[in-house]
């Protein structure tokens, strides 16, 4: 095999990414806060595509702000392997980083052996995964799933609009309509990650390859009553707003339990109060409610109980209602052909592996809607991330990183 004469330098990889986690580190808690459109983004996409050059990769950014370093034949199709920079508010180390730079290290052990692909790789950072703006703003464009819609009312939890973080840094939201690749332009996509999850290191195995990804429903949700001081209003005279709240967080296990199944996932994971302060009923409660599971039928159905409990929970504590749905990513089954050559590869270098869903969303995600997509974990330790303590330990990242560049090789060379 041809992949025989590749391999990963990892200390070269253990520096990139190094590299990259200069940008937007917090001394005091050791996370990294790259948010999408941020100055740190930004900052980081820039300093990547630099990288990317001084291999003499063909560096491009489109118009989703998507960075592209292109290896091989100038025209014709390419097989585009990467993923993000950009983080969540105190997120980790490894997290989208560690696949854009595998991807990248990819490529230069490839040329480093010699190895010139007839088929173009590009490694591509991509922009906005994380979902400030409630998508995966990069490869959805790339995708060709952007809307001109969504653009004019995306905002994130904050109400920054995407427009202006976007024309902050000079960009135009419009030309994302116009990132989105010709269907025969991309012949396959590959992405590693961590897994976000304790599964693969429970098991004690090192690479897991994902079957499917989770869909993913954003709701939010504005629960107004009376705000009024806490000694002197009656219980049975309250519109307590943070008591709806309380009513639809209880009632998440039993739904799962009645409806759903076991890669069903509720989450409310932010809540704003106003007033918020000790002695006031509070008269407002914002909240965001995460819907994830395999199936869109079963997405569809917690989707649907949910709002009935949010409006029974209204309607017993006094309260106005509305919900509002940010955003909706359907479940995707990946190409089996690319799991399978994984898998083959994988057999090949004695690497245990475990086919699996991924209940976290990426942009492998996205783009098999382009083009055969596949995708690639490596252990997270504890299962921890999105917080500072993430980590994946290097032999596990070595093993992943190999099969990458061994799977790369077999498509491209």
């Amino acid at each position: 095999m041809p992949s025989a004469t590749a391999k990963i330098d990892l200390s070269r990889l253990q520096s990139l990414l190094a590299g990259v986690n200069e940008f937007g580190r917090n001394p005091l808690t050791g996370g990294f806060n790259r948010i999408g459109f941020s100055e740190a983004d930004m900052a980081v996409r820039q300093w990547f595509a630099d990288q990317m050059a001084a291999d003499g990769l063909a560096v491009r950014r489109d118009r989703a702000a998507n960075v592209f370093g292109r290896f091989g034949p100038a025209d014709g199709p390419s097989i585009i392997t990467g993923s993000h920079l950009d983080t969540v508010p105190e997120g980790g180390a490894f997290d989208g980083a560690l696949g854009a730079c595998v991807a990248l290290e990819c490529v230069r052990a490839m040329r480093d052996a010699g190895l010139n692909p007839t088929t173009a790789i590009e490694v591509v950072a991509t922009a906005e995964e994380e979902g400030r703006f409630g998508g995966m703003l990069g490869s959805q464009a790339i995708a060709g799933q952007v809307t001109r819609e969504w653009i004019d009312q995306a905002r994130d939890a904050d109400g920054v609009t995407l427009v202006s973080a976007m024309s902050a840094h000079g960009l135009n939201p419009d030309g994302v309509l116009n990132a989105a690749r010709a269907p025969n332009s991309v012949r396959a996509f590959l992405e590693l990650h961590i897994e976000q999850g304790p599964v693969l290191e429970a098991a004690g195995i090192p690479i897991g390859i994902a079957h499917s990804v989770s869909g993913v429903c954003n709701l939010f949700v504005r629960l107004e009553g009376t705000a009024n001081h806490s000694g002197t209003t009656p219980m049975e005279m309250r519109a307590d707003a943070f008591a709806g709240l309380a009513e639809v967080a209880s009632a998440i296990p039993a739904i799962i339990r009645d409806i759903g199944g076991e890669e069903s996932r509720i989450t409310i994971g932010k809540v704003d109060l106003t007033p918020n302060a000790p002695h006031t009923i509070p008269g407002i409660a914002e909240f965001s409610i995460i819907i994830r599971d395999i199936s869109e039928a079963v997405m569809r159905r917690l989707t649907e109980r949910l709002r009935d409990v949010i409006a029974a929970a209204a309607s017993l504590n006094r309260l106005a209602v509305a919900v509002e749905q940010k955003s909706w990513l359907a479940p995707v089954t990946l190409d089996p052909e690319l799991a399978s050559l994984l898998a083959g590869e994988a057999a090949r270098q004695r690497i245990p592996v475990h086919s699996m869903p991924s209940g976290a969303g990426h942009d492998a995600q996205t783009m098999q809607a382009l083009c055969p997509s596949a995708l690639i974990f490596v252990p997270s330790k504890g299962g921890v991330s999105h917080a500072p303590d993430e980590s994946t330990a290097w032999p596990d990242i070595e093993k992943g990183a190999n099969l990458l560049l061994a799977a790369l090789v077999s498509l491209a060379v």
